[in-house]
């Protein structure tokens, strides 16, 4: 079981990447992270974003959203067999399951296999691009694949949670029908609705009025 958190931080924001990172970096240094002990990151395969974790924690351990790899994983799946059929099925819950077992490993060799299967250039040319993607996009992730452990330790892999608050944090108030924003006044009504998901929204009228 991990410790309950100590603290938890909602914020909204249509900026370039580098005030965010500035933003985040701000963050840091109020709640002290990364002052002790090791830092967990979660994140999805967005090159950029794993450059801003580093430059403001430094080195943690990362982690690829487990819902972005199956997602290549299933794409992979399509090209690969017809979608609805028995090959298909197995080969995609196969593949999840290889995955959280052993991140790149297992699927690597899978991968290495279906090569000579489709090694026909002329006839299988869409199947060996599919597999060509597949392996990069893994092999560029493979340190972040570590979903077995995380799970053992009661970390989460996945950014759902998170994304479901966006959701209703953010786009339910701002994504209503007919609504149009300039970035000025959006900015303003996501930072509005931050507070309010937070349990600061009393005390932030307080000092407001």
């Amino acid at each position: 079981m991990l410790p309950d958190a100590q603290a938890c931080v909602a914020f909204a924001a249509i900026e370039e990447k580098e005030l965010f990172q500035q933003r985040v970096n701000a963050f840091r240094r109020r709640l002290h992270v990364g002052s002790t002990g090791d830092i967990s990151a979660l994140g999805d395969g967005a090159e950029w974003i794993w450059n801003i974790i580093r430059e403001v924690f430094g080195k943690v351990r990362e982690c690829l959203d487990v819902f972005h790899a199956m997602e290549h994983l299933s794409k992979t799946c399509k090209v690969l067999y017809k979608e609805g059929t028995e090959e298909y099925e197995q080969w995609k819950d196969a593949t999840k399951w290889e995955l959280l077992e052993s991140g790149f490993e297992k699927i690597e060799s899978r991968l290495n296999e279906l090569e000579g299967v489709f090694q026909d250039k002329d006839k299988h040319e869409d199947e060996r691009e599919a597999l060509r993607k597949l392996r990069g996009y893994l092999e560029t992730h493979k340190d972040r694949l570590g979903y077995r452990e995380r799970l053992a330790q009661g970390r989460t892999i996945g950014s759902g949670q998170v994304e479901g608050a966006c959701k209703s944090m953010i786009g339910k108030r701002l994504k209503q029908t007919g609504a149009r924003w300039n970035v000025e006044r959006l900015d303003e009504m996501a930072l509005l609705c931050s507070v309010h998901y937070s349990d600061l929204w009393e005390r932030y009228w307080m000092q407001a009025m």
